[in-house]
């Protein structure tokens, strides 16, 4: 199977001037992390003097110096250093997988011509970071391809009603708000056809900067503290949980600052608040770990996939479920924070599941 990589490429210009600057970002954060031009040589597969003279070539273009060193303490970057890397750590959680889905899009179209043609599994589900090690087991997989689009809850339940997809992910709060997500999921499921393969669970909450200086605790706060708050897109099932769970502690958005302002996904709200535009954000605690960001938990999620029973039946689901159950997707799940591999790769069907979910509603 080939796969695709489209990257992003930080190109400046100076108004009125022919002159470019391609500043290469993976370098400057890996100074930022170990304080080391050798290690950021290394990491991006070139020599010590030629690192340096770019980032010399850097400065020099910006008139601004990126990087300074210190004694004992080695090279950190400057104030405008940081701020690029903030940057770029913003871009790529923002853009990340909708470049994953382009990619996958180009792929697709181009597996016609090619004469190697793996069995393809076509996968809809949100992005989430169990998702994406699942993702890569598969990859290694030999004669298994992988079409992963990353959508919404409810768009992957009606892509596979519509025949769209093999495998939709679906991830249902535990609680109060269980209910409402049962109904939500209850139009798109065939009791007859459909079958439920438990996966992981994962922990919800509130995502601040570290030592929480504002002290928020709960939703509450983000409106007494006056927080600047960074929001998840309309589409996606974080946006649903969230205003779920301010409808049902009669919280009005309209009081959240900030409630208007978006990101794609939860690595990129978290690299929002992480680089001083918010004050919090709601998401996955993986993605505040990430981010060096304290958590505050505020629920517990399932996360389920749902297939066609004929589906499961084929080899190349059979090794997708071994794969779940087997070690190292175990291994890579608990070293996610907040994740736990829960039962995962056990098969229900719709009644069975909907009676197991409502009775985990406590």
């Amino acid at each position: 199977m080939h796969h695709i990589e489209i990257e992003t490429v930080w190109r400046f210009h100076k108004e009125g001037s022919p002159q470019t600057a391609v500043v290469m970002l993976g370098i400057l954060n890996e100074i930022r992390k170990t304080g080391k031009l050798t290690s950021a040589a290394t990491h991006a597969h070139l020599s010590y003097r030629h690192v340096w003279n770019l980032v010399e070539q850097w400065s020099d273009f910006f008139g601004v110096p990126l990087v300074e060193t210190q004694r004992g303490k080695g090279t950190i970057l400057t104030a405008f250093g940081e701020k690029l890397v903030w940057a770029g750590e913003r871009m790529q959680a923002r853009l990340g997988p909708q470049l994953e889905n382009l990619a996958q899009e180009l792929a697709t179209e181009i597996k016609p011509f090619l004469h190697q043609r793996p069995s393809v599994i076509r996968v809809h589900a949100s992005h989430g970071f169990a998702v994406s090690k699942l993702r890569e087991l598969l990859d290694r997989e030999p004669g298994i391809g992988v079409d992963l689009r990353y959508v919404s809850n409810q768009n992957s339940l009606l892509s596979l009603a519509q025949g769209a997809c093999d495998l939709s992910g679906v991830h249902l709060p535990r609680g109060e708000l269980r209910a409402q997500g049962i109904r939500a999921c209850k139009e798109w499921l065939d009791p007859r056809e459909d079958r439920v393969i438990s996966f992981v669970t994962r922990e919800m909450g509130l995502m601040v900067k570290p030592g929480n200086p504002l002290k928020i605790s709960s939703i509450k706060d983000i409106v007494d503290r006056k927080a600047r708050f960074v929001n998840r897109d309309h589409d996606s099932g974080t946006r649903l949980l969230f205003d779920q769970l301010l409808a049902l502690h009669k919280i009005d958005e309209a009081k959240i600052n900030g409630a208007q302002q978006m990101e794609f996904t939860h690595a990129a709200v978290a690299a929002y608040v992480a680089s001083g535009m918010a004050d919090v954000s709601f998401g996955v605690e993986a993605a505040a770990r990430q981010f060096g960001l304290d958590f505050i938990r505020l629920l517990t999620e399932d996360y389920f996939f749902v297939c066609k029973r004929a589906f499961l039946e084929t080899e190349p689901m059979r090794r997708v479920i071994d794969i779940m159950k087997g070690r190292e997707f175990q291994r890579e799940v608990a070293s996610l924070p907040g994740y736990v591999a829960t039962d995962t790769g056990m098969v229900s069907n719709v009644k069975g599941f909907l009676e197991s979910v409502a009775s985990g509603a406590a």
